[in-house]
């Protein structure tokens, strides 16, 4: 067998206070929000950033980033259950409440967080892109903390390989893997978030309405994509047919609202 690195199994309780187990995926959340809440007031009470755009006020974003979070929270578990895992779910619905065991979809949570920021931008009187880009910029912030927080929890490993840095999830078999969890959490994450700052502040992409946000959605299906080819498919799934992957075929339409937005942006 090639060289390769065992995975140490972490402790998937990254704080215990008494009785109340914080998990991993769960100060990923927090943390996530919490950043994410301090770049987008950063971002918006810089007004040479935006140009003539409307923008949000702190009231507005402070009322928008509550309702994220329940979108997100919300979406992302009704998406799994409806993407991913409907039979089980449906056979014992009691355990679409049981957070702890995991189950959230990124797609679910990207339509909680679209019908948050729509349903919060009519009530503010703002164009809804002023907060959808807004929720781009900051996104790749929770991304990759989540993707961390899955290595940590030695799930969502990739396939087989012989490459150097292969890793050995014992749960998975003794073969070396695609640490596919790291690949998201840079392309995903750390990449993007690079990208759409650069973007921002050296190209003022929020003066132009839904930039911000359509290149995020195509950064984010080609990076999901390029990542699948080398993820292990959800067991419960497998293959859709020929290579596809559930994950790729939710991000198909994602890149193409993407670009879209992008074009919708050109002259504004």
């Amino acid at each position: 067998m090639p060289f390769a690195i065992v995975f140490p199994m972490f402790d998937p309780v990254a704080v215990q206070l008494g009785p109340i187990a914080i998990r991993w995926y769960a100060l990923a959340y927090i943390v996530g929000i919490v950043a994410g809440w301090w770049y987008v007031v950063r971002l918006a009470s810089r007004p040479g950033l935006w140009g003539a755009r409307d923008h949000p006020g702190r009231a507005a974003i402070d009322d928008w980033v509550f309702w994220v979070t329940l979108g997100v929270i919300l979406g992302g578990r009704i998406g799994y259950v409806l993407f991913y895992d409907f039979a089980v779910y449906f056979a014992d619905p009691m355990a679409i409440l049981r957070l702890w065991e995991g189950g959230m979809s990124f797609h679910g949570g990207l339509v909680g967080v679209a019908i948050a920021t729509f349903l919060v931008a009519r009530k503010h009187r703002l164009p809804t892109l002023a907060l959808g880009d807004l929720a781009a910029a900051a996104a790749p912030i929770g991304l990759f903390l989540g993707r961390v927080a899955n290595f940590l929890n030695g799930e969502l490993w990739g396939r087989p390989t012989d490459v150097p840095w292969g890793i050995v999830y014992p749960p998975a078999g003794p073969e070396p893997r695609h640490p596919s969890q790291l690949y998201e959490a840079g392309l995903e994450g750390l990449v993007m978030f690079v990208v759409l700052a650069v973007l921002i502040y050296r190209f003022h992409a929020l003066k132009s309405e839904g930039r911000v946000a359509g290149v995020f959605l195509i950064l984010y299906a080609l990076a999901r994509i390029a990542v699948e080819t080398v993820r292990t498919p959800d067991p419960q799934i497998g293959f859709l047919w020929g290579g596809l992957t559930m994950g790729m075929a939710l991000s198909l339409p994602m890149g193409l609202i993407g670009l879209w937005l992008v074009w919708r942006s050109r002259g504004r």
